[in-house]
């Protein structure tokens, strides 16, 4: 029988950090114990590393990379051209049948579970450490062979330039950046953004944070238009503070994947989520913190198919960071920790 390596998201847990990666092992963590996470499956680390084998794309990386000598110190011009080179080796390489198999099993069977047989998915990657902005994610992905691409995208995304920077500096070896890989069935998101459990700038334990706006949660964080924000009471879930901003774009689902368009009008100035969804969101945020043992910091979606309270869904957590105090308002800094939240995660 030949080895597993993809898995479902209620076969994992936090313990699996090292074979999937901390996004992968989270998700499976908040999976299985209960929490609304859109359902999906995971590829391993190892099935990373037997492509790498079945394919010679491992070797054939070495010997060109020798060619380079040391890299430390080099311009982001050579980074640039070893990144080109290297991921288009491993794109260029066709998925090795026993592990084309796995992957499309899982992917019509989650296509049977929500009655789409292409259904819509995002493929993000997960490193076992934080490397924050270095590898990719791919969101309304649709189909069999597109889903394999990505995934074989998301592989080489560990060749990144920053990535090849970061490694050759911080002198760690290239082959450690190896990645699990998600692949979680889209939500087609009225609203998104993050949550906070505590006041991630001044640290204030008694009060989250919601920051949101429509479409997807990459809107939150952009800095190409407002968003709403919403303080809450974490014992009352009373709502303390409210903020809408004018939202002008949000970046949303399109033919093959996601980009930015016009907030209509009418919707600029208008709240994102409505007061039930900003305490449901609430609640799971300090549920996460109350069963995880720890300040989170999570993602979150609304999605218009689903009626309150199953439309509020979780799409990540991780332990919650206080900014640092640095030049700049509390807004820079939180627009940081968000940042790092929503894409790193």
């Amino acid at each position: 029988m030949s080895k597993k390596f993809v898995f479902w998201l209620e076969e994992l847990s936090a313990k699996d950090n090292n074979m999937v990666g901390k996004k992968c092992a989270n998700l499976g963590e908040m999976t299985r114990r209960g929490f609304p996470v859109p359902p999906g499956f995971v590829c391993s680390i190892d099935m990373y590393r037997e492509f790498v084998r079945e394919t010679g794309v491992n070797e054939e990386i070495s010997r060109y990379l020798s060619g380079f000598g040391e890299l430390e110190g080099r311009k982001v011009a050579l980074y640039e051209e070893i990144s080109h080179d290297v991921r288009r080796m491993i794109e260029n390489k066709t998925m090795p049948k026993s592990l084309e198999e796995q992957i499309l099993s899982k992917y019509e069977t989650l296509g049977n579970k929500v009655g789409y047989p292409d259904v819509s998915v995002s493929v993000r990657s997960a490193g076992t450490e934080s490397r924050p902005g270095m590898f990719e994610t791919y969101l309304s992905i649709e189909g069999r062979q597109a889903v394999l691409e990505k995934i074989k995208r998301v592989w080489s995304s560990s060749f990144t330039p920053r990535a090849i920077g970061y490694r050759a500096d911080h002198g760690i070896p290239f082959d450690v950046d190896m990645l699990g890989v998600a692949v979680i069935k889209m939500v087609n998101a009225r609203s998104a953004g993050v949550g906070f459990s505590i006041n991630p700038v001044t640290g204030d334990t008694s009060r989250m944070i919601i920051e949101g706006n429509w479409g997807l949660g990459e809107g939150v964080v952009s800095g190409e238009t407002g968003v709403d924000r919403y303080v809450v009471d974490k014992s009352t879930f009373e709502i303390k503070e409210r903020g809408v901003g004018l939202k002008t774009k949000y970046f949303v689902r399109k033919e093959g994947g996601a980009g930015w368009d016009d907030v209509p009008e009418e919707m600029q100035s208008v709240s994102c989520i409505n007061d039930e969804e900003i305490r449901e969101i609430a609640r799971l945020t300090k549920n996460l913190e109350d069963r995880l043992g720890g300040a989170q910091d999570m993602e979150w979606a609304t999605d218009p198919d689903l009626p309150f309270p199953n439309n509020v869904l979780l799409l990540q957590t991780r332990p919650a960071k206080v900014a640092v105090k640095k030049p700049g308002g509390t807004t820079d800094q939180l627009i940081d920790l968000m940042t790092e939240t929503l894409f790193h995660g």
